[in-house]
């Protein structure tokens, strides 16, 4: 009997835990939840015999060593920050790790330690990061196997509603941390390259430019530009790429809507306002100009020249009402997650929907050829979500080929190599996540 241990039962750790005790039996394993909420892991178990719950507080590190002592596997699916205690832990008891987050750079500064105990510590196993990384290497190999040379890559992944539960003006729902959402584009400029040419959005400009993604059966999406799209030049070892651009996709309008949000400045966590007296009236009143004789709409749509079209989708929220904020000191982020938080919830019955796209253009034979891979994946309950279906299912997957042997890999890896990509996405075509690629010349 091997034992997985899956440190944190929050929402994207529902498919992974159904994926792992629905296969415990054939495979020989028993799986262990730890979280700070031990009624919530034992709910995530759901008495199935293969599994086990125990409460467990991430900063207590006796009790940490502990369960990674006695583990096979371990899968962390703590926030980000939280995994590099796990992963020393993991080395230090010769046992592999798998995460759904990025590589950070004290993650990455553990490789030589981990390959000189031969362990694994296999990261960006989720959707975003990961399966955008399997399904991009997959046809990025397959063009240079054939000796096609890539001239441009272009990626977009969006966590949305599904069209059956989209019944608002933004076109979206919170399904996932709201926090990241209402933060989203704030992380600093965005940077990527284009015909050889650098390319800088600043914070403010981020949601002015977007561009329109046509994803086949679902019509067009917004994408705007993540952060960082030049270090994955490095990381698909596409070094002399001319274009590389990843971003984030929204439905129709967003991005413009959006942008009032930042205009305004309530996207920020620079202060905190004294929201006691105040309505939602009052606190949008704040950030415009002083003038008492013109309406706070007259004022907000001059001071950005907005459509009606947008103040509609404006008014929606409610940001013009009088009614109390219901805060008493907050950064203005907060206030407006406060306000969306509500407004953008998803109902009982609605359902979310993860979109991906890919470009990719190469040179072959003298000619330019361009092809499109898309992936929509629909949610089939709140708690079997898209977004848990998309992080969940790699990572279980992936957890069932180390424990089975089938791969020999040590130190910080994440999965862009074929022993890794070709497997999981074949897998993962079984539970409706599969790629529809596209030649359009």
């Amino acid at each position: 009997m091997k034992r997985i241990v899956v440190i944190g039962a929050g929402r994207s750790s529902s498919s992974l835990l159904r994926y792992l005790l629905n296969e415990s039996e054939a495979e020989g394993w028993e799986v262990l939840v730890a979280d700070r909420d031990e009624a919530l892991a034992r709910s995530k178990i759901n008495g199935h015999q293969r599994g086990d719950a125990t409460g467990f507080d991430a900063g207590n590190s006796e009790k940490r060593r502990e369960l990674i002592a006695g583990a096979d596997l371990v899968i962390s699916m703590l926030p980000a920050s939280m995994h590099i205690d796990v992963a020393g832990d993991a080395i230090h008891f010769g046992v592999p790790l798998i995460t759904p987050s990025y590589i950070s750079k004290e993650m990455r500064s553990l490789d030589e330690a981990a390959k000189a105990k031969g362990v694994l510590l296999l990261n960006e196993m989720g959707v975003d990061p990961g399966i955008d990384h399997m399904s991009a290497m997959k046809i990025i190999h397959d063009i240079q196997k054939k000796g096609g040379e890539l001239i441009r890559f272009e990626s977009f992944t969006g966590g949305l509603i599904a069209p059956e539960s989209d019944n608002n003006p933004w076109h979206y729902k919170f399904t996932w941390n709201p926090r990241n959402v209402i933060m989203a584009g704030m992380g600093g400029t965005a940077q990527y390259i284009q015909q050889n040419r650098l390319k800088y959005i600043p914070i403010h400009k981020i949601f002015e430019r977007y561009k329109d993604i046509d994803v086949e059966g679902y019509g067009t999406f917004e994408g705007y530009a993540n952060r960082d799209s030049l270090s994955y030049r490095k990381t698909y070892g596409l070094e002399n790429v001319p274009t590389i651009y990843r971003g984030t996709l929204r439905g129709k309008g967003f991005c413009e809507a959006w942008n009032v949000f930042v205009q305004l400045g309530i996207t920020t966590e620079d202060f905190e306002v004294d929201c006691r007296k105040m309505s939602w009236r009052d606190f949008i009143n704040a950030f415009l100009m002083y003038d008492p004789e013109l309406p706070v709409e007259e004022k907000l749509q001059n001071f950005l020249n907005l459509s009606e079209e947008v103040m509609e989708m404006l008014r929606w929220t409610g940001i013009f009402e009088n009614t109390p904020v219901g805060l008493e000191h907050a950064t203005p982020a907060k206030v407006l997650q406060h306000l969306l938080e509500d407004k953008w919830k998803l109902e009982p019955d609605d359902k979310d929907m993860i979109v991906m796209w890919h470009r990719f253009d190469y040179l072959k034979d003298g000619q330019e050829h361009e092809v499109h891979s898309s992936m929509v994946a629909i949610g089939e309950t709140q708690t079997y979500t898209a977004m848990s279906e998309t992080v969940g299912l790699p990572v279980g997957i992936a957890a069932k080929m180390i424990l089975n042997g089938q791969l020999s890999l040590s130190g910080v890896h994440l999965p862009i190599l074929p022993e890794i990509y070709h497997p999981i996405l074949e897998e993962l075509e079984s539970y409706s996540i599969r790629f529809t690629e596209t030649t359009i010349r």
